[in-house]
């Protein structure tokens, strides 16, 4: 059989299927939904949003990375070096492997939808070898008979919604959803509005600089009285040299006879002011993004004490966003172990996010035993 031959239908070798991918040879269709939370038209107008705007992007990017790495801690030994293993090489999707990879990538399609789909892969042996991150315009979310219960549908050629046969391999979260929604809410959201007026500004800033900055000449040649007969040879004349002169890149001088008036277009007019009107817009996009302006290039005016304030603030934001990955992180981790043979209990502990939090829990401990002391000393006189 030759080397393009025809397959067995697996698809690939010790796996089973991915139940959340849509059929191989199915076609992206557009959006079958008019709008409303969760739709393809609001997904991808988030996903355009991050593409027209470089600071969006650039803030989710660097929320991802500053949300920071963690460890799984087990109670038994082989537990934890079979979970190590797993933790550092299990597969994620395509190309990617570990964990980190997998919470990654959930970490941005939560931050840019307000909701995040995955799913544990299981082989042959009934073991967790891959994970998967879903497209989020291939799954719909729903609620069952009971409001409680989720329903997940994967979405086929024809457009059309069909539930899975085991949704308890799928891992979900979302971002704030509201009361009696099950999607969640992106942090984009609000943002289309203040950005299409920078996208307008910025575009009308591109045409201005073509009108008045690259600078345009109006060459007016007046014929005098004995001229007039050969003005249209003159004037194709001048018009020649004047070309030849702007096309030189070195300086030339242009000379002519006759009453001849040169004129620049647009050079005489101001470029309006954009900056007070960008910085407004900026400020309501870092103020809905959460990232304080100096981590995003912008060097705004501000003192060393807000600047400490405002990491602060970042701080706890990235605490929020550990706190909804922790639930999809410790179902595939104990999932992993029971499956395994071993018991599922298990902690989740976080790396530090910076060097700042090293020196103000040291500070911590040091005021805490400076207070449990002078209580000792204090009951030992009394």
């Amino acid at each position: 059989m030759g080397l393009f031959g025809r397959k067995q239908k697996k698809t690939s070798p010790g796996f089973l299927a991915v139940q959340t991918s849509p059929p191989v040879n199915e076609l992206r269709l557009g959006s079958r939904i008019s709008g409303g939370r969760g739709s393809i038209w609001e997904n991808r107008l988030y996903r355009s949003l991050r593409e027209s705007v470089p600071v969006i992007d650039a803030a989710i990017y660097k929320i991802v990375r500053l949300t920071g790495g963690f460890q799984v801690r087990c109670s038994d030994s082989r537990a934890q070096e079979a979970m190590d293993s797993f933790v550092k090489n299990v597969r994620v999707n395509g190309i990617s492997a570990g964990l980190a990879a997998f919470v990654n990538i959930y970490l941005e399609q939560l931050l840019t939808y307000g909701t995040a789909v995955g799913e544990i892969v299981l082989g042959e042996d009934m073991t967790i070898k891959a994970l998967y991150n879903s497209n989020i315009n291939d799954v719909r979310l729903s609620c069952g008979e009971n409001p409680l219960d989720v329903e997940i549908g994967v979405r086929d050629s024809a457009g059309n919604y069909s539930g899975i046969k085991h949704p308890e391999l799928v891992v979900c979260s979302a971002i704030m959803p509201e009361p009696g929604s099950i999607y969640g809410t992106s942090i984009l959201r609000g943002l289309p509005f203040v950005s299409d007026i920078l996208m307008k500004i910025l575009g009308a800033v591109g045409t201005n600089w073509d009108r008045v900055g690259n600078v345009r000449f109006a060459v007016t040649y007046r014929p005098g009285e004995n001229e007039r007969s050969f003005g249209r040879e003159r004037a194709a004349q001048i018009a020649s040299e004047w070309s030849k002169a702007m096309k030189s890149s070195d300086p030339r001088d242009f000379i002519c006879v006759g009453d001849v008036d040169i004129k620049a277009i647009g050079a005489d007019n101001q470029i309006p002011d954009c900056a007070v009107p960008i910085r407004q817009i900026m400020e309501q996009i870092t103020a809905k993004l959460s990232i304080p302006p100096f981590l995003l290039g912008l060097s705004w005016s501000t003192t060393e004490r807000m600047s400490t304030q405002q990491a602060d603030m970042l701080t706890s934001e990235l605490e929020y966003y550990r706190r909804i990955l922790e639930a999809p992180v410790r179902k595939i981790c104990s999932g992993f172990l029971r499956l395994e043979g071993f018991d599922d209990s298990l902690d989740i502990i976080w790396d530090n996010i910076n060097l700042q939090d090293e020196v103000e829990l040291a500070k911590a401990r040091l005021y805490n035993a400076q207070a449990e002391e002078k209580e000792i000393n204090n009951r030992k006189e009394g």
